[in-house]
């Protein structure tokens, strides 16, 4: 029962609300905008003024290996704040979650507030610094996150994603062979460093589009991704934001608080593994911005580019061991010839 026409994930939640007894006059539905994925969100608003949130996905579900429910679980373990998933139908693809509202942290950044701010981010270092501690605790086989991994295999799919999906795809690059396999030899290595990390758990998409302010706290959405990966992969997501730019003093603050609350330092070596977990993280971001542009018609992250490609710029001016990989992206795209 995949979609058929516009409209056929809105035939399955009014099949829903009916089977649950939920479709009375007093109910409303409004759709909202969704992420680079193919599950539709609908608010659902009760006669009582109640809402709640219906993740909608493009067919049957199987919500006891679900990823999404699975590690919402995992998190309310962490004690962890996340949408609870209160109910669901299986057959329709539905998932029936808190509704944590529409204000995300990005939202909240548009209001200058230093203090704010800081406070919002030192709170977001407090999830980060948790779901690490508590996921070594609650480390099992018998947990999701706990069998996946940023491991080699994983980190070069997603740079070989990049070059397809963004140099090839989006900004038509036409590599030679030559070129295409001194490029892929520089990502892999990327890859292979990476992957020798000692791992923690990641939520894998920690940015400020997908932390929500509710009740005046902090709540992570989609998450359904987390896996083990490096220590520095989340603090990069976050601080190193896509989707909005923080000045370097800041960023400073906020690593150094986050060593602060794990009693450890951050000495040249962790910021050299900082730069290097930026270089997969952006060009990672990068094909997916590609992808959603050139494949789904979806323009909505074109924007983010030139931020984002401003961070690789900024490691590769630092770090001169990128020298190569810069050479070759900087021939292949404009978006690095700076």
């Amino acid at each position: 029962m995949n979609e058929r026409g516009a409209g056929a994930h809105l035939d399955r939640v009014a099949r829903y609300l009916a089977r649950r007894g939920l479709a009375g006059p007093g109910t409303t539905i409004s759709e909202l905008s969704g992420d680079a994925s193919d599950r539709r969100y609908v608010r659902l608003r009760l006669a009582d003024g109640t809402t709640r949130m219906l993740m909608v996905h493009s067919g049957p579900i199987d919500s006891r290996t679900l990823p999404f429910p699975t590690v919402a679980r995992l998190l309310a373990r962490m004690q962890v704040p996340a949408p609870a998933v209160l109910d669901g139908a299986d057959d329709l693809g539905i998932l029936l979650l808190d509704d944590l509202g529409d204000v995300t942290l990005l939202a909240l950044l548009e209001a200058p507030d230093d203090a704010r701010r800081d406070a919002l981010y030192r709170e977001a270092v407090d999830l980060i610094v948790r779901m690490q501690q508590r996921g070594r605790e609650l480390a099992s086989p018998a947990e999701l996150p706990f069998t996946l991994a940023f491991d080699e295999a994983k980190l070069t799919w997603e740079l070989d994603f990049f070059v397809q999906h963004f140099l090839t795809g989006l900004r038509r690059a036409r590599l030679s062979a030559a070129a295409r396999a001194a490029l892929g030899d520089e990502l892999h290595a990327v890859a292979r460093e990476l992957a020798a990390e000692p791992r923690v758990f990641c939520h894998r998409d920690y940015h400020s589009r997908n932390l929500m302010v509710c009740g005046g706290r902090l709540y992570v959405i989609d998450f359904q991704d987390a896996r083990m990966g490096p220590d520095t992969y989340d603090l990069v997501s976050l601080l190193r934001d896509c989707y909005v730019r923080h000045e370097p003093a800041f960023v400073s603050r906020m690593i150094a608080y986050y060593h602060d609350r794990l009693g450890t330092s951050a000495g040249p070596a962790y910021h050299d593994r900082f730069d290097l977990m930026s270089v997969q993280r952006h060009l990672k971001a990068l094909g997916t911005f590609g992808h959603q542009a050139a494949v789904v018609g979806n323009d909505r992250y074109l924007s983010a580019i030139p931020r984002t490609a401003g961070y690789l710029a900024e490691v590769f001016g630092r770090q001169a061991r990128f020298a190569r990989l810069r050479e070759l992206l900087a021939a292949s795209a404009p978006d690095f010839a700076g």
